[in-house]
C-alpha cells in the first residue's frame, strides 16, 4: 500500500515529518497532559517573572512617596524590617532596602535584555549571512567566532569591561560582545538547515536576490529558535552582570545593582544577614525563571 506524503501546508519549515512519528500521532489523554505539563512550565514563571518586572518597573512609577535608593540617613541606618516607611529595612548608610531591590532588578533586567537583543541582532545578521553565502567567507567567519568562545566567557568580559572603565553602557557592550559569537553559531546551524530546503531552492530557482531569500524566507525560521535561546541568555546575562558587580568591575557603586548589594552586604552577614540573602533570592528567582520559561518554550515550540 502506497505511504502518503505529508501534507506540506501543515510541516513547519525545516521540521522532519519522520523525526518524530509517534510525537506526530499522539492524541488524547498523552497529547493532553503533555500540553498541561507545558502549559504549567509556561505559566508559572512567566507570572512570576511579570510580577518582577511590574515591580521593578512600574511600582516606582506609581507609588511616588518610595525613598531614594542611594540618599539614605546615617540616622535611619540598620532598621529592622517593618519599620515604618521602610518595609523591608534599611542598610548600614540608612539606603531603603526596598528601594534599592527594585532599581537593582530594574538595571539588572535591563544589562540582560539589551545586551542579549545585541547580541542576537548582531550575531544573528553574520550568524545567517556566513551560512547562506558559505564558501571561504563562512569559513573564516566561523573560525573568528571561535576564537572568541575559546577565551573563558567571565575573563573575557572582565577584560572588555576594565578596558571601557565600569558603567552600565560598557557592561552591556561588554556582555554583548561575547554573547555575538553564540548567537551567530546557533544562527549558523538553523540556516544550514533551511538553505536546503525546498521552498528556498525554489526561490533561487525564480531569480530572487540573496537579500530577499535571507529576510523573507530564512530569517523568519531561524528568529523564533533564537528568540527561544535568548531567555536562557538573558539568565547568563544577568548572572554576568552580578558577578561583575560582586566583583567591583560592573556599575558603579552609586548605581545600586543586585550583586553590589550582595557584595557590600557581605560584610555584615553575620550580624545582618537579610543584606546578602535578600538580593540572592532575587537573583535566583529570576533566573530560574527564565531558565525554565526558556525550556518550556523550547519544549512547546519543538525548538531543537
Amino acid at each position: 500500500m502506497a505511504v502518503q506524503p505529508p501534507d506540506l501546508a501543515t510541516v513547519r519549515p525545516g521540521a522532519d515529518p519522520a523525526a518524530d512519528p509517534l510525537g506526530a500521532a499522539a492524541t488524547g489523554p498523552a497529547r493532553a497532559s503533555r500540553r498541561r505539563r507545558t502549559a504549567k512550565g509556561l505559566w508559572i514563571p512567566g507570572t512570576i517573572l511579570g510580577l518582577i518586572v511590574l515591580a521593578c518597573f512600574v511600582w516606582p512609577l506609581v507609588y511616588r512617596d518610595l525613598p531614594s535608593p542611594t540618599a539614605g540617613s546615617l540616622l535611619a541606618a540598620n532598621l529592622p524590617p517593618f519599620s515604618p516607611g521602610h518595609l523591608l529595612g534599611t542598610d548600614p548608610l540608612g539606603n531603603d532596602i526596598v528601594s534599592r531591590l527594585l532599581h537593582g532588578g530594574r538595571v539588572s533586567l535591563e544589562v540582560g535584555v539589551t545586551s542579549n537583543a545585541i547580541g542576537l541582532l548582531l550575531g544573528g545578521s553574520v550568524g545567517m549571512f556566513a551560512a547562506f553565502r558559505g564558501g571561504w567567507l563562512e569559513t573564516v567567519t566561523m573560525r573568528l567566532l571561535d576564537m572568541l568562545i575559546a577565551f573563558p566567557s567571565l575573563v573575557l568580559v572582565l577584560v572588555v569591561s576594565t578596558y571601557l572603565t565600569p558603567s552600565k553602557l560598557n557592561v552591556i557592550w561588554a556582555i554583548s560582545f561575547f554573547s555575538i559569537p553564540t548567537f551567530a553559531r546557533l544562527a549558523r546551524a538553523a540556516t544550514l538547515r533551511l538553505r536546503e530546503q525546498v521552498y528556498v531552492v525554489a526561490a533561487r530557482l525564480a531569480g530572487q536576490r540573496d537579500s530577499a531569500i535571507l529576510f523573507r524566507h530564512i530569517a523568519p525560521n531561524v528568529l523564533p529558535q533564537l528568540l527561544t535561546y535568548s531567555l536562557l541568555w538573558v539568565a547568563a546575562a544577568i548572572a554576568i552582570e552580578a558577578s561583575l558587580s560582586f566583583l567591583g568591575f560592573g556599575v558603579p557603586a552609586s548605581e545600586p545593582s543586585w550583586g553590589m548589594m550582595i557584595s557590600r552586604g557581605q560584610a555584615y552577614i553575620s550580624s545582618n544577614p537579610e543584606l546578602v540573602l535578600i538580593p540572592s533570592a532575587c537573583l535566583f528567582l529570576t533566573i530560574v525563571c527564565l531558565n525554565t520559561l526558556g525550556d518550556a518554550l523550547r519544549a512547546r515550540t519543538g525548538t531543537p
